[in-house]
């Protein structure tokens, strides 16, 4: 769907929008642009080119950024419930405050983002590859995690993990006022458990914790 219901006030990223909503463009291009509190919701950017975009308090509910490429965004405190961000680029990305409900991040990959506050109730982790992210504060409750990779995730006792299910592979590092430890293997299902998750850690497959294949 080519339907922009609010543009953003930068003036170049509304261009864009317009030449992407008339057909002109065949995908989306919005590096380096500013679309903060656009109402982009329900856009069908799939395979754009949103990185180091500004997307601070835009709406993308039930948006389509399948293999989206959004490296070094800034989607903080943006509305992606009921997203599709599979196969989605979000590296060295600022999701602080992004809600998340119901998105689904199948294989996503999430390198070095700041996902701090971050809403991921319900979302749709499988397959995703979360290594060096900070989740402090993020809310993970029923979230569902099959095949998923951590890698240094940064955890703490604000994370909330009640009713996530499913396989994780690697570690993770809890933070603590008295400084960080990390956990791996049955001392992070344990963790994990002690505060409601159904999750097993799976021993690695693969080269840096990545499942082989």
């Amino acid at each position: 769907m080519r339907t922009i219901h609010a543009l953003p006030a930068d003036p170049r990223a509304a261009a864009a929008l317009r030449s992407w909503a008339d057909g002109s463009d065949a995908y989306l291009d919005v590096v380096r642009l500013d679309l903060s509190e656009a109402d982009l919701s329900g856009a069908d950017f799939a395979m754009g080119l949103l990185c180091e975009a500004v997307l601070r308090r835009t709406k993308l509910i039930g948006a389509d950024l399948y293999r989206a490429h959004l490296e070094g965004a800034v989607l903080d405190e943006a509305d992606l419930t009921d997203a599709c961000l599979v196969k989605a680029v979000l590296d060295e990305g600022s999701m602080r405050g992004t809600v998340l409900r119901g998105a689904n991040l199948g294989s996503a990959e999430l390198f070095s983002v700041d996902a701090r506050s971050a809403d991921f109730t319900s979302a749709r982790l499988n397959g995703a590859s979360l290594c060096e992210v900070q989740l402090q504060g993020a809310d993970l409750t029923d979230a569902s995690v099959r095949e998923t990779s951590l890698r240094a995730a940064v955890l703490d006792a604000r994370t909330v993990v009640r009713g996530m299910a499913g396989t994780l592979f690697g570690s993770a590092v809890v933070a603590y006022d008295g400084g960080r430890r990390e956990l791996a293997g049955g001392d992070l299902e344990q963790w994990l458990s002690a505060r409601g998750a159904r999750v097993r850690v799976l021993e690695p497959r693969g080269r840096r914790g990545f499942p082989a294949g």
